[in-house]
């Protein structure tokens, strides 16, 4: 009898521990990190390496590596937002199965970054902002929105229609951001060779849309990426056998621009009214309703 009792027992804890099992060799020990538990794992490409990892240490790690820590938290804050909407755009167009590679930072770099005696206020801040806006994304028409952010205009952010020759993004639209102009990164100069180049078309923004280079006609962003410019707002100058370029701004100069959004935060203005401006005729919507992950 006690030979049966003892091996109902055991069969018994075998069933009790069998679905913690599963999952531990599923999903590997990730779940003994202190976060992510309760949260759906994704599939992330870093280092020409594959793994899977919880969704909020995923993002956690895209924010700390895309916003300054030292912002506002409501700018943190509207940030996180638009991360989740991006990511959720991306497994919702490509399926649950889609490789996220985003850039991102480890905890260790978030360390090497911030240093070890800012890293456990910092690592906690950002943490705070996006469980603060948990599930929350943007939508616009029932669909997730397109969520671009840059870190400094050169004073007006972008259209969507003239960047993307569609009407597709109506809330993407020019606003003036008139502190941007006085950041102290807001201009910045350097030379490349060659004398034959001419800006020859720019959007209402001020942002360069075309160059002629010699013979060849290239786009803003292509002459940007080439020459490794701040930004696509630049003038062209010829200066002793070569060309002075002067940018304005940093980034590409579309959706939210993070030092707008940091003043705006430093007056009272919340995330959800720093969204609002940026993304005009959006709406903050709960993901759970919309979006199965």
């Amino acid at each position: 009898m006690r030979k049966f009792l003892r091996q109902a027992g055991y069969l018994l804890l075998i069933i009790i521990l069998l679905p913690y099992v599963i999952t531990v060799f599923i999903n590997g020990n990730g779940l003994n990190t202190g976060m992510g538990s309760n949260s759906p794992y994704v599939t992330v490409k870093r280092d020409n390496k594959t793994k899977q990892m919880p969704l909020a240490e995923y993002a956690i790690g895209v924010l700390a590596k895309e916003i300054d820590a030292d912002m506002e938290k409501e700018a943190i804050k509207a940030q996180a937002v638009l991360i989740r909407t991006s990511i959720y755009k991306t497994i919702q167009e490509e399926g649950s199965s889609t490789t996220l590679t985003k850039g991102y930072w480890t905890r260790s770099q978030m360390e090497d970054n911030w240093g070890t005696g800012e890293y456990a206020k910092k690592y906690e801040k950002m943490k705070k902002a996006w469980e603060e806006t948990e599930g929350q994304v943007l939508m616009y028409n029932g669909s997730l929105a397109l969520t671009p952010y840059h870190k400094l205009s050169n004073g007006k952010t972008r259209a969507g229609s003239e960047v993307f020759g569609v009407e597709d993004y109506p809330y993407l639209m020019v606003k003036d951001c008139p502190q941007d102009v006085e950041a102290p990164e807001a201009m910045t100069t350097s030379m490349i060779q060659g004398t034959d180049m001419e800006v020859t078309k720019t959007d209402s923004a001020g942002y360069v849309t075309e160059v002629r280079c010699g013979q060849e006609t290239v786009s803003g962003e292509e002459f940007r990426d080439t020459y490794h410019l701040a930004s696509a707002s630049f003038t062209l100058q010829p200066f002793e056998n070569q060309i002075r370029v002067t940018s304005a701004g940093i980034g590409h100069g579309l959706g939210m621009s993070q030092y707008t959004a940091e003043k705006m935060a430093e007056e009272g203005k919340t995330c959800a009214e720093i969204l609002t401006f940026f993304f005009e005729g959006t709406a903050l919507e709960e993901v759970a309703e919309i979006v199965t992950m």
